[in-house]
């Protein structure tokens, strides 16, 4: 059975938070106890591939939403106050900072210029090194940071629709409307990118491919399916980040499946039931991911079988991973980002910070692997 779904993480369609004690009971249901199993404890580990310390940061309190995004040499990055700053990825150094004015709901979208951004008022944003451009109400609650690209800023909603702003000037080029019927979606980041000249949004289960000029379907491709008519087994939106080699991408279904699709053709490739709630990354040989018992797993590129886990770090609220060099770098909820081997699961290396937990998963820039945590840190270090 999945393990409960906090109700935090679940908002109606029309953007009321869920409450009351149905619901309430229900997330009871999945679970004969109400404790969350202890962290497993960490075992020493020989720095196999050692990695130096190269910077910090200091940004303010981050939220899980808050999701950073890296173009070229720079990441760009939000607070929960609404500060946008971009740094240099080698030296840490600030590019420029910009407010947005208001408490932050997700972001941030950025295309080396543009940074967007998405407040709790329900208006985008857009800044750049001289502050604010302009900003757009909304039509629907968004927990996705928007995507900043070919002079266009798309912003994938709440409701599962899809808009797209003229970057320069905000006017609004087009929107898709989501056919999807599920009530409930998750508070959570989900699948908002590009492959070539192809938007791909997440929208329910499925990965659908849209013309970036006009917003028609180009292509849809199916990953997760509702489970039962339970409203939150019947809940399959994919979630970020997602794993791509090349023209394919993979991706995970919240609690029910991971999946390869290509993305030249739409065609689904594979689909495996999988439980986890976080991105997954891919390379040519493998897709990694974590379930939601902290297990990590890595599972073959090419049919979806499962190659090797690692289970030596149950329960520590691990976070979406990512692939550098050899490594595996998937961070925890106590603020260590561990490295692992790409080939086989094993310890090569875990890296501390502040303690808090690690947001959304490390990033890479350029050779500098970056993390961020909760409390605002924002680590650096360069694997040798």
């Amino acid at each position: 059975m999945h393990p409960p779904v906090h109700p935090s993480s679940l908002v109606r369609r029309a953007g009321t938070w869920l409450a009351g004690a149905a619901l309430a009971l229900a997330l009871a249901g999945c679970s004969s106890s109400g404790r969350k199993p202890a962290p497993m404890p960490l075992e020493p580990v020989a720095a196999l591939v050692p990695a130096r310390q190269v910077w910090t940061q200091a940004l303010g309190p981050v939220d899980a939403l808050m999701v950073p995004a890296v173009h070229g040499a720079s990441v760009a990055l939000v607070n929960a106050a609404g500060t946008v700053t971009v740094l240099d990825g080698e030296s840490g150094r600030v590019r420029w900072r910009a407010e947005s004015g208001a408490p932050m709901a997700a972001g941030v979208g950025f295309d080396g210029r543009r940074a967007a951004v998405v407040t709790r008022d329900n208006d985008l944003v857009v800044l750049t090194e001289g502050g604010e451009r302009w900003r757009q109400r909304l039509p629907a609650r968004t927990f996705t940071p928007p995507f900043v690209a070919g002079e266009r800023v798309f912003v994938l909603g709440g409701d599962r629709s899809v808009v797209a702003f003229d970057a320069a000037t905000g006017a609004r080029l087009w929107s898709q409307t989501s056919r999807g019927t599920e009530p409930l979606v998750l508070r959570q980041a989900g699948v908002l990118g590009a492959v070539g000249n192809t938007l791909v949004v997440g929208i329910g289960g499925r990965l659908v491919g849209l013309d970036p000029d006009t917003g028609r379907i180009q292509w849809d491709a199916t990953i997760g399916r509702s489970r039962s008519a339970n409203e939150i087994e019947r809940l399959v939106d994919l979630v970020g980040r997602v794993g791509r080699d090349r023209d394919v991408l993979c991706a995970r279904a919240f609690q029910s499946a991971i999946g390869c699709v290509d993305a030249q053709r739409g065609r689904v490739l594979w689909t495996q039931p999988a439980d986890g709630t976080t991105g997954v990354q891919a390379d040519a040989e493998r897709v990694y991911g974590v379930e939601s018992n902290g297990r990590v797993i890595a599972l073959r590129r090419e049919d979806g079988v499962r190659a090797w886990a690692n289970e030596r770090l149950l329960y520590r609220g691990l976070s979406a991973p990512l692939a550098v060099g050899r490594s595996l770098a998937v961070g925890d909820a106590q603020g260590h980002v561990h490295l692992l081997s790409r080939a086989d699961g094993s310890f090569l290396n875990r890296l501390p910070t502040d303690g808090s937990p690690i947001v959304d998963g490390p990033l890479l820039v350029g050779n500098t692997l970056l993390a961020v945590t909760r409390n605002g840190g924002v680590f650096a270090w360069r694997p040798e």
